[in-house]
This record gives structure tokens, sequence and C-alpha cells, in this order.
């Protein structure tokens, strides 16, 4: 008996699916996220252009001609190159230069290691009031700089050691409350097991610091360092405190002392403090570009954890 076939009525029919219709740009962007992105560049750039600004405008005046450094005019009437030259035959540029690289590199090291010190005592150790303490730490930060320059002046003039290097990076020994607390909260994100497990390997202390908690933290110490580095670099209230001797001015205190006295070429010589501007501001500028990425991951990772 033949089998007859279903009415057509009585198949389902299966639907096709409409044809997509792709929108977008080959490359994945629509006009909408291109006009975001195109609005997002321009406000990117402009901002940019307003921090860069002071920069250019400065290395625009230390190559103008002395009666037109504060025009508005990016070039003046003729690019003095011989500024720079004036500058190192008139004051001892190099040997200010050595006094602050002295200063700094002294300075950001002691600062760097005795700060990360502490923070790991803190961020490792459990003891009664130990929170009380680190509070107390902190509250040090709360104490107008101003409060302390008299009580440091008779310290180190007690101790005989005004008009000299000393006073500018020694105290940094002692640690900085500010870096105390970004080491310990980078620290508090390191696993315990790790230190608990050197314990048992039988690592003292000191080991458990210098070789775990250190290198695992190498990002943080380099920010504290360039952060103490651009501190120390550019201060000038505490050598005009502390330095009267001439050939142990550092580069902000000798940039001052072209202005302000005559026996340094003090005649109000605008251009040539604009030269020394550039020479102090260009190093640091280089800094934050070789290291850019550790401010990033370091400030990135401080405090996303505690305990």
């Amino acid at each position: 008996m033949a089998v007859q076939p279903a009415p057509r009525s009585l198949v389902p029919s299966v639907s096709r699916p409409e044809a997509v219709v792709d929108t977008t740009t080959p490359d994945g962007f629509g006009p909408g996220r291109v006009m975001r992105k195109a609005v997002f560049v321009v406000a990117l750039v402009a901002v940019t252009a307003l921090f860069v600004y002071p920069l250019i405008w400065l290395l625009s005046a230390s190559l103008k001609p002395p009666a037109e450094v504060f025009s508005s005019d990016f070039i003046g009437s003729e690019v003095r190159w011989d500024n720079y030259t004036r500058l190192f035959q008139m004051a001892p540029i190099l040997t200010w230069g050595w006094n602050s690289l002295v200063v700094t590199l002294l300075g950001a090291t002691a600062v760097t290691f005795s700060s990360a010190m502490v923070a790991f005592a803190f961020s490792y150790f459990r003891f009664r009031y130990r929170d009380g303490l680190f509070l107390l730490v902190l509250a040090t930060m709360m104490l107008p700089g101003a409060v302390l320059m008299i009580p440091q002046f008779l310290i180190w003039d007690g101790l005989g050691l005004n008009n000299t290097l000393y006073p500018l990076w020694a105290g940094n020994l002692f640690g900085s409350a500010f870096y105390i607390f970004m080491l310990r909260q980078f620290l508090l994100t390191l696993p315990r097991e790790l230190f608990e497990a050197a314990r048992v390997d039988g690592a003292g202390y000191f080991r458990l610091w210098w070789n775990i908690a250190l290198p695992l933290t190498r990002s943080a110490l380099i920010v504290v360092f360039l952060f103490e580095l651009k501190v120390l670099w550019t201060d000038l209230v505490r050598p005009l405190i502390f330095l009267r001797d001439v050939q142990l001015f550092t580069l902000p205190r000798g940039l001052k002392a072209i202005i302000d006295n005559p026996a340094i070429g003090g005649q109000q010589q605008w251009e040539l403090l604009a030269a020394g501007s550039v020479l102090v501001t260009l190093p640091m500028v280089v800094l934050f570009f070789i290291f850019q990425r550790y401010f990033t991951e370091g400030i990135a990772t401080t405090g996303s954890t505690g305990r």
C-alpha cells in the first residue's frame, strides 16, 4: 500500500533568519563612538597644552634678550643661546648641581629604606597598641613644616652642623610618615604565607624584609624614591635656612642668589634665572618619562587591601 505524502499545510515551516545589517565601520567603530573618541582626544590635547605651556614659556624666556623676557611672544627678536653661557660664567653652576645631586640621592635613598623598614614592622608584626602607634605616626603629618623649622635649626646648630649639607638630607634617616603609610598599605597586599614559609626555613626578620618585602614592593619603592628626589631637588626653604657659604648652595638656593645677591650677578637678570630654571626642571621631566610606568603601577596598587 503506497504511503501518501502529508498535505503541504501540515508540514511545519521553518522561518529563515533575517540578514543582520552591519552599520558599523570595518574597524568596529560606529559614528557615535568615533565622535566620542574625537572629543576625548581634543580635550586631552587641550589639557596637555595647558600643562605644557609653562615649560614652553620658560624655555622661550631663557633664550630672549633681557628686555623681552616677559613679552607675550614665544620667539624674541633674537635667540640668545649665550644666556646659558653667561649663567655658567657668572655662578658656580656645576658646583651647585653637584651639591643638589649629593643631597637628593642621599636623602631619597635614606628615606626610602628607613620608611620601608618601619612600614614592614607595622605590617608584619602583631603587637599591643600597634594601630594606636601607627595613628600617632600619621598624626605627625598634621604638623606644618614651618612649626618644625626653629627646633630643627636649634638641633643642627647644637650639633655644629649648620652651614653644611647634612641638615638637608640626614633627617630622612628617620623616615617619613607619608611614605611609611604608603609602603605599609602596599606591604599589606602581600600574602603573609610567604613570610611564614621563610620563617619556617630559618630566615630572620632582616632577611624577610630584605629578601622578600623589598623585591616584591619594588614599584612602590621607586615611587617613594622619585617623590623624595623631586622634593629635595627643588627644595629652597631648608637651603635658605642652613646654608651661608656660596660653594655649598644647591641649585634652587643658587638661582635665588643670582637674583638677590649683587656679588653673584644679582641685577634682576631674569633671563639667567629662566635659563637656570630650565636646567633644574629638565632632569625631573626626563626621570618622569623614564619611570612613569612605576608611578602608575605603584600608586594603583597602594591601599587596595589591608588587614
